[in-house]
């Protein structure tokens, strides 16, 4: 079996799902008809059943892939001495949404190419059989609960694992194009399409992107970085909910052959406060207050205790299953479906949502008396739950402990629902707010430093280290020229990071979590010591490593959740917590240079 490495990848999307495009040109993973619904490609997480769309020349020298300025469109461009030969790739944005059409156009720059095309469905993670029917417009693939159709202006025949397939040359000027999109019942693959159409939807898809990111206020000197980390964004909101996905993909290890692999298709609080401030910084506030309105709904919960993280469409189950049947990206196993964490403790979460709470009341629409009564029940259950031992950041399975992040984090639920009672004059429990505040800082300040060390450490007891201290003056919690903190800062450098990246904590000596096997760096942990390097005015040492980071995305400026040893990417991909942490660090270092 082949695999592409995950950094050779461009993603597309209709803001209800979306799909990686190989450098190779092939499709191997798409999910219908949202993010978190069963894939119908998969062919990444295990190359022989998984499903795949490919498309390509049989002959090519070198592969060039880009986005068309300032839109989710993929370009991949296939270059040999015989000729050169472009495929445009895209999911319409308007129009019949539903059927969440997914369109190829090939064409031919220069001299005569011939191509394969193949597009074999695996419905259900390749758990579900289907039948094709061929005609003269293209080919219908009729699953249990789904038919695709793909339109083609070229005959397709019938290939192994009931797929769809052709070889065809075009010349110089010449173009053909595929559409593989859901069908309603009794639909043909051509009843719906027309090269008028496509071209139309184009344009569309194309006006959208572009309005979009037009609205963005950065005029920094990282622009590009910035923009496309906006753009990436944008493709994984689930546009119905607002929610924004960890990442669109599942089960990507996070070490090759490793236990690792989860799937990031929820919605995490966690990401509450990074994701608003991005998205107001930039100048989104429709999506900022979509999110906050989705984030609205969780805090709800009748007895004031959140789940670390929800379904895009809001439920609070998403149990976790192995889909044994898959052999998993390079053997890498299990491949995991839905994520155990959702009934974790995790405390650090109340912080991101009372800061999320916080800069949409300074910031974007005030806070109404309803979500202020949720908040304040919330607040409530942390007062009294803030001292048990949790999950923590990184969701450990094996065994909770006083984790230090998630002490700060409840700290910083508490100083800002203080902060937003008296700006807005609002009713609140501050009393008591503020004494359950200030007993935590004194708790991580007594049993969280670790004299003998010299640092604060990963938690309550323990000696490791963890590169979520790294958010305690992100968030307020230590000033960023405190001597505690700097020499915390210093220990960081030393022990976690190499060059600019930073590994989250030594496997070693840190907290049991659970799982065997190693683990790259954290790519989301590297931009937020580009920001603490920032903050303690290290501007310099600040720029070069934010420069140095941005060497490691990919060739469209891509992020996975984490870089190897050799610079490859590894977990899922792309992932939000990393595109936003990029944002956040580039917006205050820029302001920091002038």
């Amino acid at each position: 079996m082949t695999y592409l490495p995950i950094e050779d990848h461009g993603v597309i999307g209709d803001l209800h799902t979306a799909a990686l495009v190989g450098t190779d040109g092939t499709i191997d993973w798409l999910c219908l008809p949202r993010f978190d619904a069963p894939s119908v490609f998969a062919a990444i997480l295990d190359d022989e059943k998984g499903g795949h769309f490919k498309l390509r020349p049989l002959d090519y020298a070198r592969s060039q892939q880009l986005y068309l300025p300032d839109t989710n469109v993929l370009l991949t461009r296939y270059l040999s001495p015989e000729g050169v030969a472009e495929i445009l790739d895209f999911m319409p944005i308007g129009g019949e949404t539903e059927r969440h059409r997914l369109i190829r156009d090939v064409r031919v720059i220069r001299g005569e190419m011939t191509f394969e095309v193949d597009c074999r469905p695996a419905f259900d993670y390749a758990r579900q059989e289907h039948t094709i029917a061929l005609g003269e417009k293209g080919a219908v693939f009729t699953g249990a609960d789904m038919d695709l159709g793909l339109a083609a202006g070229v005959r397709l025949e019938e290939g192994p694992g009931r797929s769809a397939r052709a070889r065809f040359t075009l010349k110089e000027g010449e173009s053909t194009t595929f559409v593989l999109q859901r069908l309603e019942e009794d639909e043909g693959p051509g009843d719906v399409f027309s090269e008028v159409e496509c071209r139309d939807l184009l344009q569309k898809t194309l006006d959208y992107w572009r309005r979009w990111i037009s609205k963005s206020t950065y005029r920094g000197r990282w622009r590009e970085m910035v923009n496309r980390s906006a753009l990436a964004l944008k493709l994984m909101v689930y546009d119905p909910t607002g929610a924004l996905v960890a990442a669109p993909t599942m089960g990507l290890p996070e070490a090759v052959g490793g236990g690792r692999n989860f799937d990031y298709r929820y919605t995490w609080l966690r990401d509450a406060s990074f994701t608003l401030y991005a998205l107001i910084r930039l100048g989104f506030d429709e999506e900022a207050k979509k999110f906050m309105d989705w984030l609205r709904e969780r805090c709800q919960e009748a007895d004031g205790q959140l789940q670390p993280l929800y379904g895009i469409d809001g439920r609070a189950e998403v149990p976790e299953t192995e889909l044994s049947h898959l052999s998993g990206y390079m053997n890498s196993q299990p491949v995991r479906l839905g994520n155990s964490a959702y009934d974790q403790l995790q405390l650090d979460l109340y912080g991101a949502v009372l800061d999320a709470a916080y800069l949409s009341n300074k910031y974007g629409s005030p806070l109404d008396h309803d979500l202020w009564q949720n908040l304040r029940r919330i607040l409530d259950w942390l007062s009294e739950n803030w001292r048990e031992e949790d999950e923590g950041m990184w969701e450990v399975q094996g065994g909770r402990q006083q984790f230090l992040s998630s002490k700060v984090l409840a700290w910083v639920a508490l100083e800002r629902a203080v902060r937003i009672a008296r700006q807005r004059g609002l009713p609140a429990g501050e009393g008591r707010w503020i004494e359950q505040r200030d007993a935590i800082y004194w708790d991580v300040m007594e049993n969280g430093w670790d004299p003998e060390r010299g640092s604060f450490v990963q938690h309550y007891g323990g000696k490791a280290l963890d590169a979520s201290l790294l958010l305690m003056p992100l968030v307020k919690f230590v000033g960023p020229t405190d001597p505690r903190w700097l020499a915390t800062l210093d220990k960081i450098q030393e022990e976690l990071a190499y060059d600019s990246l930073v590994y989250r904590y030594n496997l070693e000596e840190a907290a049991d979590t659970g799982f065997d096997g190693e683990e790259g760096t954290f790519s989301m942990c590297s931009f937020w010591l580009v920001e603490c390097l920032t903050q303690a005015g290290r501007l310099e040492e600040a720029r070069l490593a934010l420069e140095k980071m941005f060497s490691y995305a990919n060739h469209l400026g891509l992020y996975a959740e984490e870089i190897g040893s050799s610079g490859e990417a590894l977990g899922n991909f792309p992932q939000a917590f990393t595109h936003l942490s990029l944002i956040s660090a580039a917006v205050h270092l820029d302001a920091a240079l002038g």
